[in-house]
């Protein structure tokens, strides 16, 4: 039995909303993040309508996922020196059963197909932690690498480099803000390397990519940035104007959200450097700078002036 997970903040338990897309349980009533990493995979892929049937189907083992390179259905031999009534056995049996477990690893992974998929999903799961990517863009990568792969893109490619964007497709298309910045920090592949497969993947495998949308790039700035619900909200109020202006085409939206959190101190007060900001976005401080002047020309902000955060 799982423990419960009660909000910090409103002590209660009732009022949490699991999203499995984007892996984070949310407390509905104050709106803080409790926890971003879970995964899906306590739930079995089949439905049962009676108890008979749910007994008929129940099975051991984990579930099937597309980030293993056996896709989970492949048996595997237990390392335990144990026999299924739980007694010992003997040295010669010990030898014979660990005979038995080198061979059926080879057999598994014989083929160079195998060892590939072996080797791409090991650096997916990798990158996995290092980006904290929820279960469901795991498994949009490793559909995604293994269309590439079935069609024949990995001739002339580096594994990690069509692995690293492979994940940057699955986080387009899942609504999972990472950027090019954020894979090339954790992978071992330059930025115009993962740039120039991801568009050979888009063309070859008909992706089809929405934009990002610079609500979600906001949360990313603001959680890095660690600046308060108040200016939190208020940067959102800030893009829903820009929205509705239509003066967001053609920008970054990471850039657009960072400009909109260094708006929104401005207009609470909050002390936040633009460098601070740029870090915490991974862009540079001329754009928030360039930026927040087409912003002041196209809305009316009534910030606080102060000569510690206001450089324009």
């Amino acid at each position: 039995m799982q423990p419960s997970i009660a909000c910090p903040i409103c002590k209660n338990d009732r009022r949490l909303v699991t999203d499995f897309e984007s892996g984070e349980i949310i407390c509905s009533n104050c709106g803080i993040v409790i926890s971003d990493k879970i995964q899906d995979i306590t739930r079995p892929e089949w439905r049962a309508f009676s108890a008979e049937e749910e007994k008929d189907k129940r099975r051991t083992g984990l579930v099937t996922s597309l980030a293993r390179y056996d896709m989970g259905l492949a048996t595997v031999i237990g390392k335990t020196d144990r026999d299924a009534n739980g007694r010992k056995i003997d040295a010669a049996m010990h030898t014979t059963m660990q005979r038995l477990r080198t061979w059926d690893f080879r057999t598994h992974i014989h083929s160079s197909a195998n060892r590939n998929l072996v080797q791409a999903f090991n650096e997916l799961h990798i990158l996995k932690d290092k980006l904290a990517l929820p279960y469901a863009v795991v498994q949009k990568a490793a559909y995604i690498y293994r269309k590439a792969r079935h069609k024949g893109l990995s001739r002339g490619r580096t594994t990690s480099g069509l692995m690293a964007a492979a994940i940057y497709a699955a986080c387009r298309e899942m609504g999972t803000p990472r950027t090019l910045n954020d894979l090339t920090e954790v992978s071992n592949n330059n930025r115009k390397n993962i740039a120039r497969i991801y568009r050979l993947l888009v063309f070859e495998l008909s992706l089809k990519v929405p934009n990002i949308y610079p609500k979600r790039c906001i949360f990313k700035v603001a959680g890095k940035a660690s600046v308060t619900e108040n200016t939190k909200r208020q940067a959102l109020i800030i893009m829903k104007e820009i929205g509705k202006k239509q003066i967001s085409a053609g920008k970054d939206p990471m850039g657009l959200a960072a400009m909109t959190v260094y708006a929104a101190c401005l207009k609470t007060g909050e002390i936040r450097t633009q460098s601070e900001i740029a870090s915490a976005s991974g862009i540079t401080e001329v754009t928030i700078r360039n930026r927040y002047k087409e912003l002041k020309s196209n809305l009316e902000l009534n910030e606080r002036q102060s000569h510690h955060v206001n450089y324009l």
